[in-house]
């Protein structure tokens, strides 16, 4: 069965990309939805004052609260999934994760979470392109206006039904 990471931050834009996954798997696609969530390593202060292993299971447990409005669209479709939360750098996390879960392809959003970060750095999803040997998916997100026109058609059909 094909393995297929999706990365996801808990912003709209992964949303968008676990949209895009399960609209695959609707399709026809026979697939293992790798959720996949990354959180930043505690910094070295942290790790001096606090019980590192506290410090990584709040991360962890940090990085399912994230998860979880992914993991409910997943389970909505009834796709296979799994979870996967990473403790780095987010692009080469996301990259080990993939590679080490035996995923054949990534799908990333276009924007996430990081504002000032990203501008400084460059977007993840940039970097994980740059450093995946597998095809990685980029799944933009939707135009405003198209999401005006959805909400308008939607309300013309539930009109016509009264």
């Amino acid at each position: 069965m094909l393995r297929v990471m999706i990365a996801v931050d808990g912003s709209e834009p992964s949303l968008d990309a676990v949209r895009h996954g399960v609209r695959l798997v609707r399709q026809g696609l026979h697939a293992c939805l790798v959720l996949a969530h990354v959180q930043q390593e505690a910094s070295f202060f942290e790790l001096a004052t606090q019980d590192p292993d506290l410090i990584a299971g709040a991360s962890v447990a940090a990085g399912q609260h994230l998860m979880a409005p992914a993991v409910a669209l997943v389970e909505a479709s009834g796709a296979i999934y799994e979870t996967e939360v990473g403790l780095g750098e987010p692009a080469a996390t996301l990259v080990d994760i993939a590679e080490r879960s035996g995923c054949e392809m990534i799908i990333i959003g276009a924007l996430g979470q990081g504002g000032v970060r990203r501008t400084l750095l460059g977007s993840v999803s940039r970097e994980v392109v740059h450093l995946s040997s597998v095809p990685v998916t980029i799944v933009k997100p939707a135009d405003p206006q198209d999401l005006v026109d959805v909400v308008e058609a939607e309300a013309e059909v539930e009109g016509d039904g009264d």
